[in-house]
């Protein structure tokens, strides 16, 4: 959790203008999540979608990374990726987060 004085710092780039436009995070290393994550990862970059992979330190400091890099999507591999093949989709300007489909994320994010 935030302290009171820790401000959260986010570049707030148009998706068109921002370097990544998703982060894909698989939410441990362990698991087999981390292989999700990176076939995600490729299937994304075939399609031409300029995303970056990030499995270094906790989920909440990866997302702090990408706020301030401008990427506005994050995706979230997690245990239940593996039960029904969902994601997280965490928006960086409103921090909302929603449940889809793999097959689901490039269109979602109207590439």
């Amino acid at each position: 959790m935030q302290s009171l004085d820790e401000k959260r710092i986010v570049l707030k780039l148009p998706f068109h203008l921002a370097p990544y436009k998703v982060a894909i995070l698989p939410l441990m290393k362990k698991d087999g999540l981390a292989d999700v994550a990176k076939e995600i990862y490729v299937n994304l970059k075939k399609q031409s979608i300029s995303c970056d992979y990030d499995e270094s330190g906790s989920v909440g400091k990866r997302y702090r990374r990408q706020d301030e890099n401008g990427t506005p999507w994050c995706v979230t591999i997690d245990y239940q990726t593996k039960e029904d093949g969902t994601v997280t989709l965490r928006n960086r300007d409103t921090m909302s987060q929603e449940r889809i489909e793999i097959s689901k994320i490039a269109k979602y994010l109207s590439v």
